[in-house]
Order: C-alpha cells, then sequence, then structure tokens
C-alpha cells in the first residue's frame, strides 16, 4: 500500500454524504456504502481458522510478502482472480478526515482491529478489554449511525482554528521568549528498578527531575542542588506502559540506548495524574521533544483518558447479562483460552460503560489512537521498521537490542548484488546486514517510504510528490 490517497488539493466536496468521486454512479456508490461500514465479525469456527504467527520469525515471514510499488501487479505475476491482501504498509497516517474519508478511516479500523486480534499487536489484559469494548460499541451504533458528515460552517471553523494554531506559533512575543528561557520542568519522588542487574532489591525512591530530554535522580528533594546520582537521555529510548489501572500499578518501561545496547529501566509512579505527566515527558523525550512542546498538554489528556476507560464500574444494569456477545470476535485467542465467555462477557460490559456515550466517529478515532499507542505498533520485525526507527531484536527472548532514530541518518545504500543494507548515522555510526527471509528491495522501500513520509509537513499535507517518493523506494529502478 502506498501513502497515495483519493486526495484533491483540498478536503473531497462531499455528495449524498460521500466524497463526489464515488457519487457518479450507482455501482462506486455501493462500494463506498460497504466500504464505509465496519463488517462483522466471522463466525467463530472461521476466525480459529485464520492464520496467526505465534513468534517474531514467523512474523518476518509475513512481512516479507509485500508487493514492489515500483512495479505493476502482472510484472510481480499476480494473475486474474488472484487473491490480495489490501493493507496500509506505511504506519505513518496524513489527511485522516472521518467527515470527508469514511471509507480510508473504516479501512485502517479493520487493520487495527484485527491486528489486535490475531496477537500482531501486543497488548495487556485491561487494554484487550477496552478494546473489546470499543469494538462491541462500534458495531451497535454503526447499525444506526455513520461518521459525521461535515457541513460548510464547521470546515470554516476547523479552518479558522488551523490558521489561529500557525499564526500563534509563529509569534515570538516577550512572553514566548521567557517561557522558552524557563522551560517547565517535573519534580515528583518516584521510584526506579533495573532488572538486569545483578540484585535482589526492588524499587528505590529517589527524587527525580525532568529537564528537557534528560531524567536525572537524587537522594532527595533537599540534595536536588548537589550533582545527580545518575542523568539518563532519553532522545532515541523506548517507552512501553507497565500499568494496571485495577492494581494501582503505573509503571513506565524505558530502553535506553547504551554504548552495549539498551538499558531497561522502570520508573514506578504513585497515582494515574503523576503517571501521566512522566508518561508524557518520556515519549516526548524519546522524540527529541521537550516539555515546552505544544504537544505535551494533549498527551497528558489522551494518556488519562485511556486510564479512564480502564476503569471498572460494576451495575446492576441488565445489559451486565447481555448474552449476545461473540466474545470470539472481541478478545484474541490468549484471552480466550484463559477465560470463558461468561466470564469475559461482564468485563467486557464493565469496560463498555466508559465508551457508551461515544460516537461512531469517537469511537474509532479512540481504538486508533488506543493501537498506535502500543509499544509494537507499526513494528516489522525481526529488523524493526518502524515509522521513525529502526531496531534491533533478540530472537532468542524477543527483547529490544539497538534503536536507530531516522532523524539520525546520514545515507543508506544497497549492493543489489550480494543483497546488503549499509546505513550510515550520526556519530560515524554504521552499520550493516544482509537479508534473509525478505529480499532487500522490501526493507529498502520502508525505510525510504518511511523517510519520505517524514518530509511532509502538516502545510504540506495535501501536496504528494509521486516522482520523489519513488525515487526513495524504488532502488536501482528508480524513476
Amino acid at each position: 500500500r502506498t501513502p497515495f490517497e483519493p486526495i484533491d488539493s483540498s478536503i473531497p466536496k462531499l455528495a449524498n454524504g460521500m466524497p463526489a468521486f464515488f457519487a457518479e454512479a450507482a455501482e462506486t456508490e455501493a462500494v463506498y456504502k460497504m466500504l464505509a461500514v465496519s463488517q462483522p465479525a466471522p463466525a467463530p469456527e472461521t476466525i480459529a481458522k485464520l492464520y496467526r504467527t505465534t513468534n517474531i520469525t514467523e512474523k518476518a515471514h509475513i512481512n516479507s510478502r509485500w508487493l514492489d510499488s515500483s512495479r505493476s501487479l502482472l510484472q510481480q505475476g499476480v494473475k486474474e482472480h488472484d487473491k490480495l491482501l489490501l493493507r496500509f504498509k506505511y504506519y505513518t497516517f496524513h489527511d485522516i478526515a472521518p467527515q470527508a474519508d469514511a471509507v480510508r478511516v473504516t479501512q485502517l479500523y479493520e487493520q487495527a482491529r484485527w491486528a489486535v486480534l490475531l496477537e500482531e499487536t501486543e497488548c495487556t489484559e485491561e487494554e484487550m478489554m477496552v478494546f473489546a469494548a470499543l469494538q462491541y460499541h462500534i458495531g451497535k451504533v454503526s447499525l444506526t449511525e455513520q461518521f459525521v458528515a461535515s457541513c460548510p460552517a464547521m470546515e470554516d471553523l476547523d479552518s479558522a482554528l488551523q490558521c489561529l494554531e500557525v499564526k500563534m506559533e509563529g509569534e515570538s512575543s516577550a512572553d514566548d521568549m521567557l517561557e522558552t528561557m524557563t522551560a517547565p520542568e517535573l519534580h515528583d519522588y518516584l521510584k526506579i528498578f533495573r532488572p538486569k542487574r545483578l540484585t535482589l532489591k526492588g524499587y528505590k525512591q529517589y527524587w527525580f527531575t525532568f529537564k528537557e530530554t534528560t531524567i536525572s535522580y537524587f537522594k532527595s528533594k533537599e540534595e536536588s542542588c548537589k550533582e545527580p546520582i545518575q542523568q539518563m537521555s532519553l532522545k532515541g529510548c523506548e517507552v512501553a506502559p507497565d500499568v494496571s489501572v485495577a492494581g494501582q500499578k503505573f509503571c513506565i518501561r524505558l530502553l535506553i540506548p547504551g554504548p552495549e545496547g539498551m538499558n531497561e529501566v522502570y520508573l514506578r509512579c504513585e497515582h494515574e495524574q503523576q503517571y501521566s505527566r512522566w508518561m508524557a515527558a518520556c515519549r516526548l523525550a524519546s522524540k527529541g521533544k521537550t516539555l515546552a512542546d505544544s504537544s505535551f498538554s494533549s498527551e497528558v489528556q489522551s494518556i488519562q483518558s485511556f486510564l479512564a476507560m480502564q476503569k471498572t464500574t460494576p451495575s446492576t444494569n441488565t445489559a451486565q447479562t447481555d448474552e449476545s456477545i461473540n466474545t470470539h470476535s472481541l478478545v484474541s485467542p490468549r484471552y480466550q483460552k484463559k477465560y470463558k465467555p461468561k466470564q469475559l462477557t461482564p468485563r467486557i460490559l464493565e469496560a463498555y460503560q466508559n465508551v457508551a456515550q461515544l460516537s461512531l466517529t469517537d469511537a474509532v478515532q479512540r481504538f486508533l489512537q488506543i493501537w498506535q499507542a502500543l509499544p509494537d505498533f507499526g513494528l516489522d520485525e525481526v529488523l524493526g521498521i518502524a515509522n521513525n526507527r529502526l531496531i534491533r531484536i533478540d530472537l532468542s527472548v524477543g527483547d529490544v537490542v539497538k534503536t536507530w532514530r531516522y532523524n539520525t541518518m546520514r545515507q543508506w545504500n544497497v549492493n543489489w548484488d550480494i543483497k546488503q543494507v549499509a546505513i550510515e548515522f550520526d556519530g560515524n555510526v554504521n552499520i550493516a546486514f544482509s537479508c534473509v527471509t525478505a529480499d532487500c528491495k522490501i526493507v529498502h522501500e520502508y525505510i525510504g517510504g518511511y523517510i519520505f513520509m517524514s518530509t511532509r509537513g502538516r502545510e504540506q499535507s495535501n501536496t504528494l510528490n509521486e516522482e520523489l517518493f519513488y525515487k526513495l523506494t524504488g532502488g536501482h529502478e528508480a524513476l
């Protein structure tokens, strides 16, 4: 799947509640209506027959089957009546407007949904219950509700807000300069744990400060004016949640790049408000952003919203005994084996109470947001190629060994004769690898595609340079 979608120079004009090019004929209108609605789940026995990967190696083999976007289907041996899977290949999404592109949003939701159900993307038990509740809710409201259609007034309002935001970002007042000079910081007592160290000790409490993209910790608040016990730069690190809302466990798992690989560190917060702030700060720092970034507040709110969805609120409502829930289509096999349907049903309905008031549009967008926040989102093993980094993974245990960010990449080259990829990063860091389970063209196309996507800012989101895309992904066959 290439990133080229049916996007005009502006949001497509609507006709009969759909983009105009779909409303030109009865046949295309019928196709739109079919693709714009989430389809009912197949029977449990059909789901049981669907292929599931059981280890990292099998996942790697799946990602070796992508077709070459620079060649036609006929050139790649695809014949009439052959079946192909149409999926989003690059996990960087632009121009998503639910009111104008219900088909694209629905198909993205279906891909996310089945990635969770078939365990292509790992998630915790509590996260699975939230996914199940959202699927159950989306299935119900899809019968009576459609994606919100846009209206001229709302489009004008959206445009005005975007212009205002751009204007505000461009202005530099004395207050803005003062805020930049006095960048915000976080200060809290947290607990830290390093599981790979040869020690039986657990979490130990220290006074932590978060400034720019660096965490420092001290023996106590009173000693924070002295040299810290340690400083940890989070640029390029991996950040993952380790949370149990029911058990009041709010931990942050960090994999921090070091000279000898990735250093694993756990930070434990006292409550969800503290966790939300520190988790948001860690996520931004991993991307090289500071607390002064405008997205910090929205990141905190997103985390708090997700935590609220995981809270259980038992009720005597009659819906709690709803026997119509097909749990096989809502949770992955791991939890089907762990619990019986009569155990899963009340848990899903408890989580459902937290999302029951969402509209169809909001429910689908919330599902996608949670999916994108999962640690394994957009990761293609065994050399992990994510939307912003390369990851080396230890096959024996599945742990991350090393991470390289695209924003530190200087160049990459492919030796097509021996099928070897060589990449140069800042700091005289050079890596080279041979492709074993996939053609190196697939790896090259992934890297080139993500580099292309990173060049697209919001102000350029409606302009697509196809020639540049094929130059970055086409290799020796480039235009």
